[in-house]
């Protein structure tokens, strides 16, 4: 019996085409798609990086010093290549390569669709699209051991007032889907997004309260000092023109700050309409109030080269005298008049 080659070989092309639509997996959720979804979101998650080891990323780390930023582009040809060897473990035969071939665009589409998935934030929409360029950073610094949440945000354009509060979603169209934000060691973090960003905002998370001075970075660290910029405590707005206390700090405890005089100092400006001569807690809590920061790159209107905005938009609605007023008034109806046993 003579057997041609050629021929086996287009006939294994024809059946992987002709057994591709009942190799169809439907899912609620996914939609159709002829790759499993395990293989799909493996090696989505290849193209994206995980598992790959670090030195392959950064070879040295003089390339990451600490407290640095390295924004990069992903090659598209090393991670398809990087799917490829994946998918030439289960290569044997020449038939099984001639299949391979024959069903890889197919997979390569699947693939690009999967990894706009690996990473949907709760309540957006998902969102498909051909694969195109992918870009990152990777940060070095002690701000994201001291901030595990820390916000990343990309934006297409720049049509954001680097210093204004922002809850739109990542589906809308000004801003570009983080695909993986992961930290690889615990002041190491790394990220990639969908395209190539004008700007980008780097920003403490916002949960919670939070305390502090602003320190001066330009003086040594044994010559260190720390201010407090003051405000109105009846207005909770920053005083103008601008108005500062140093921050006294304990004797033989460098970092630990003497609240006791710090308060004292702050009670003697008048303009901070503080009580005198001791100031109850809330009022000693509220110049000592910090907002998120927010670290931008990119931004093409920043003829000022200022990257660094404190996000004190906290203003106050309600006058003390009369939250005091609604709070008893809420004790009062509690049963037994507020009295717990």
């Amino acid at each position: 019996m003579r057997i041609d080659a050629k021929e086996m070989l287009e006939q294994a092309k024809a059946a992987s085409i002709a057994i591709q639509h009942d190799l169809l997996e439907t899912h609620p959720y996914d939609g159709d798609h002829v790759v499993p979804g395990e293989l799909r979101r493996f090696l989505a998650n290849l193209r994206l990086l995980t598992g790959v080891p670090f030195s392959y990323l950064v070879p040295d780390a003089d390339l990451l010093p600490p407290e640095s930023i390295r924004f990069f582009y992903v090659d598209r040809n090393w991670t398809d290549a990087l799917v490829q060897g994946a998918l030439s473990v289960g290569t044997v035969t020449t038939t099984d390569r001639a299949q391979l071939e024959t069903v890889y665009p197919t997979l390569r589409e699947e693939v690009d669709e999967t990894e706009r998935t690996v990473r949907t934030p709760q309540g957006e929409d998902r969102l498909a699209d051909a694969g195109g360029t992918i870009t990152g950073f990777l940060l070095r610094s002690r701000a994201v051991s001291g901030w595990p949440n820390l916000h990343v945000r990309a934006y297409r354009v720049d049509v954001l007032p680097d210093d204004a509060l922002s809850t739109v979603a990542e589906s809308d169209p000004n801003r570009m889907k983080v695909l993986r934000m992961e930290r690889l060691a615990p002041a190491v973090l790394l990220v990639l997004i969908d395209g190539v960003p004008e700007v980008v905002h780097i920003e403490e998370p916002r949960q919670g309260i939070q305390f502090g001075a602003r320190m001066d970075t330009d003086a040594p660290p044994q010559a260190r000092t720390a201010e407090v910029h003051l405000r109105d405590v009846v207005t909770a707005l920053p005083l103008q023109p601008e108005t500062s206390v140093r921050v006294p700090f304990r004797r033989d405890a460098p970092g630990v700050i003497d609240l006791r005089r710090l308060r004292d100092r702050m009670a003697q400006v008048a303009a901070t309409n503080m009580t005198t001569p001791t100031p109850p807690t809330h009022e000693v809590a509220l110049q000592l109030l910090r907002f998120p920061y927010r670290q931008v790159f990119g931004d093409p209107d920043n003829r000022e080269a200022v990257k660094f905005f404190d996000l004190d938009s906290f203003h106050v609605t309600t006058s003390l005298q009369q939250w005091e007023v609604e709070l008893a008034g809420h004790i009062d109806a509690l049963p037994d008049g507020g009295d717990q046993p």
